[in-house]
This record gives C-alpha cells, structure tokens and sequence, in this order.
C-alpha cells in the first residue's frame, strides 16, 4: 500500500479524498492519505465526512504550496510514494521541484498558469522531463476530465475504433442549473480567465485564433439533455493531443454556457472586474478578477444547490480500415447523484475521480515509468475499466 499526498482541499480536492478513501477501503490501493491545504479546517471536515460515510481515517496538515520547502518538510514528515497536486495551476512548478527535491511521484489536474497572464501552455512543465527521468520519478500532467479523460478517450479510439484521426472536437456540456445568479462550478479566477482567453484551435499544422467566445454552435446531446449551444474555446489538451494524435488536422475544444452566465460575464468585463492586472484602490494593489472571486459563492457550496447532468466526450473523425468513420465517446454524470455519493457537484466529480484513478495507475505500477507524460501517452484500457469502476461509466459509439 502507498501513502500518498493531497495538496488542495477545495471542491475537487474533497472529492479526490473521497475517491481515494474508497480505494483504499475496498482494493488497499493506498496506505495512509493525508490531505494539506493552506486552510485546516477545510482538510478536517473533509476527514470528518470521509470517515463518516466510508470509516476511513485521513491524516491533515497545513502547508503553502507556493514554499518548496515547506513543501518539502511536509513531504519528509509524511513520506508519500506520490504527490497529488490538486491546488492551483500557479502552483504546479514549486509542487514539481519539491517533487524532484524528495523523490516523489507527480500528478496534476491542470497545467501551469503564471499568475500575470491568462496563457495555458505545457511548455514550463514539459521542461522537467529530463530531470524526472534522470531522478527515475514520473509526473504524470492533467489527469482530471478534460484534460485528462479527454486524452485517455482519444487513446482509446485509437487503439480500437480509427486508424488516424482527421478531426478532433472535445465537447463539454454543463445542463445543470444551480439556481444563483452568477457563479463558477470551479475556482472562480481560474473559470473567469479560461473564459475571457482568446480561442484558439489546430488547424492544418498551425493555431488559429479567434476572439473570446466569437465562435459557437448548436449540438444534441444524449441521455435526455437534448440540444444546447456550445462556445469555440482554448483548452490545454490540445496542445498535447495535436502532439501526440497521427494524422490530426483539426482539433477544437467546444464547451457551453447558459445566456445568464455569459449576459453577467459581459457585464463584469466592461466594468473591469475580470482584470488580471494590480489597480490600485486606497493605497493598496488588488487584482480585480481576485477581488471578484471572494464575493462570489464558493463552488463547493453548490453541490447541494444543483440539479441535472454534465456531458463531456470527444467526436473523432477519421479513417479505420481504409473508410470513413466518426465515433463519439462520452460520459454523462448526474449532478445530484455525485452529491448524494460524495457531497460535492458533478464538476468536481468528474475532475476528482479521474485524479484518483491516474493515482491509481501509478502507484500500482501500471503506468508508472520516468519522465514526465500526458495521459494519452498511457495504455488507455486500464484506467478506463477503472473510471467506470469508481463512478464515470462511458460509452463509444459511431455517429
């Protein structure tokens, strides 16, 4: 059994803890497990509703994981196989070289963001590869839902339903409602400035760009969630994806919105509240989009609020055995069935399962190798039949 190390203890934090605790209990996938965060209370009550609703015990601490040696400390106390780095983007580098410092495994949920820009690329973690494989350690980037399930399900398809791949649309549909008037299903800066970004897509061997959100279309969603518009939008899975894919020629990332949430996105941006840059206000810096991000609900306390499902899968196009072929992969997760399970909303579910699973596959050793690696990098198969296993059951089918 490997202890192992959850940095990060908001919604999807939570939800890894509890995912992990399972495992435990019913396969001894893990040993001891111990949550840090820079706030204990929130890592205490999380051990407390572990405890009560699967009677595993979690280990807490405090840490900042912008200080690589209390990183480090935290890490010698508590001797992990593998860090599980479910903080913020801005914090994946210092939790990597603390990593390396230790000799400790890695996994993230998303790839590192500077805290001065809105720019999503794989370039500041790529540039470990070298020294994780030289230490013989692995990290192992993205594994949420998207990034993360996105890249094993186009692994799949590869491996069983295309022989190339021509076109790549990941689509990710949100039809649940909670009921407030504007809030993120996730942290609000990070939400708000994946939101505002420039689009971008793969096109023909180049990126293309397009204004925020200027791009839309119309799709018809399975299971009963029926037909919904969905935004032209960057997603850093594709930066790997077109890496990695043979073949690809064009690969966008779609997701949709409700009209309240864009109608009040459009509003805070011609008022200047989703800035990123310091303003000074009566003699101090703050940072709008921060500022902004402590006055709204704290995603963690929709789980009770909303109701209906989520639908995130890819459409590929492509070739197999010298003819055309589409096939759609996707699971579909229900919003109160996930807080009933965990109480947490579906996404976080779907970003929290996946980390657990990804841990999973390491830590028993079945895609456990040195370097650093994107998901669809792996044997799809085995995490697959385990997502399904622990709560995100997916379907493949043509179109």
């Amino acid at each position: 059994m490997a202890d192992i190390l959850i940095i990060g203890c908001g919604g999807v934090g939570s939800v890894v803890a509890h995912k992990c605790a399972q495992a435990k209990r019913d396969e001894g996938t893990f040993g001891t497990i111990t949550l840090a965060s820079r706030t204990p209370a929130r890592c205490q009550k999380v051990a407390q509703s572990v405890k009560e609703r699967l009677g595993v015990d979690l280990a807490t601490s405090q840490v900042d994981a912008n200080d690589v040696d209390a990183l480090c400390r935290l890490m010698e106390r508590t001797k992990p196989l593998l860090v599980l780095n479910i903080a913020l983007p801005y914090q994946d580098l210092t939790i990597m070289e603390a990593c390396l410092r230790c000799g400790v495994h890695y996994l993230d949920t998303a790839n590192y963001e500077p805290p001065e820009t809105a720019h999503f690329e794989y370039k500041w973690q790529w540039a470990y590869a070298e020294r994780f494989s030289k230490a013989g350690l692995c990290a192992l980037l993205g594994s949420g839902f998207d990034p993360g399930v996105t890249n094993v399900f186009a692994a799949y398809v590869m491996k069983h339903a295309l022989d190339e791949v021509h076109v790549l649309d990941i689509i990710d549909c949100n039809a649940g409602d909670h009921g407030q008037p504007f809030a993120t299903n996730f942290n609000p800066e990070i939400n708000i400035r994946e939101v505002t970004a420039k689009g971008r897509y793969w096109e023909r061997g180049e990126w293309v760009e397009t204004d925020p959100l200027a791009w839309s279309m119309d799709y018809v969603f399975p299971e009963g969630i029926g037909k919904k518009k969905c935004f032209l939008m960057y997603h850093e899975e594709l930066e790997s994806l077109v890496k990695h894919l043979p073949g690809i020629r064009r690969a966008r990332f779609w997701m949709t919105f409700s009209q309240n949430y864009l109608d009040h996105l459009r509003m805070l941006e011609d008022v200047g509240m989703t800035r990123i840059d310091p303003v000074s206000f009566q003699g101090h810096e703050i940072v709008p989009v921060q500022f902004l991000a402590k006055l709204l609900p704290d995603p963690a306390s929709l789980g009770p609020l909303t109701r209906g499902k989520t639908c995130i899968g890819n459409r590929m196009q492509g070739l197999y055995q010298g003819k055309e072929r589409t096939v759609y992969i996707y699971n579909v997760c229900d919003h109160e069935a996930c807080y009933a399970e965990v109480g947490s909303q579906a996404i976080s579910y779907t970003t929290g399962v996946p980390a657990m699973v990804g841990a999973k596959m390491l830590v028993e050793g079945t895609w456990k190798k040195p370097g650093v690696f994107n998901m669809e990098q792996m044997d799809p198969d085995p995490f697959l039949a385990d997502l399904a296993k622990y709560g995100l059951p997916w379907t493949c089918v043509d179109c």
